[in-house]
């Protein structure tokens, strides 16, 4: 399992817009196959960066399948308009187990 994380920068007054267009643009992920789950985060700061975190089977699953599906395509329409500037995305590996 690998985690993508994205902070999306969401223009300043669109964050009702873009969390309507996230509702439908959900379905579209959730169906790519090797897609396991997606939290999205609303900013506490009215200025602040959303934070979307998807579980996928592998980065490939992300990488050369949903995003270059047509899918991925409709996801584009629905939420890319909305960035500024576009988000840099980052692939984590699994939990490193922690003592205290």
């Amino acid at each position: 399992m690998v985690l993508e994380l994205a902070e999306l920068p969401v223009r300043a007054g669109e964050g009702e817009r873009f969390e309507a267009a996230f509702a439908e643009a959900r379905l579209l992920i959730a169906a790519a196959p090797g897609f396991r789950s997606i939290v999205l985060r609303r900013p506490i700061a009215p200025d602040g960066h959303y934070l979307l975190l998807v579980e996928w089977d592998s980065v490939a699953h992300h990488r050369d399948g949903f995003r270059k599906s047509p899918d991925y395509a409709q996801w584009s329409t629905l939420l890319h308009g909305f960035y500024d500037p576009m988000p840099v995305i980052g692939y984590f590996a699994e939990d490193i187990a922690c003592s205290t």
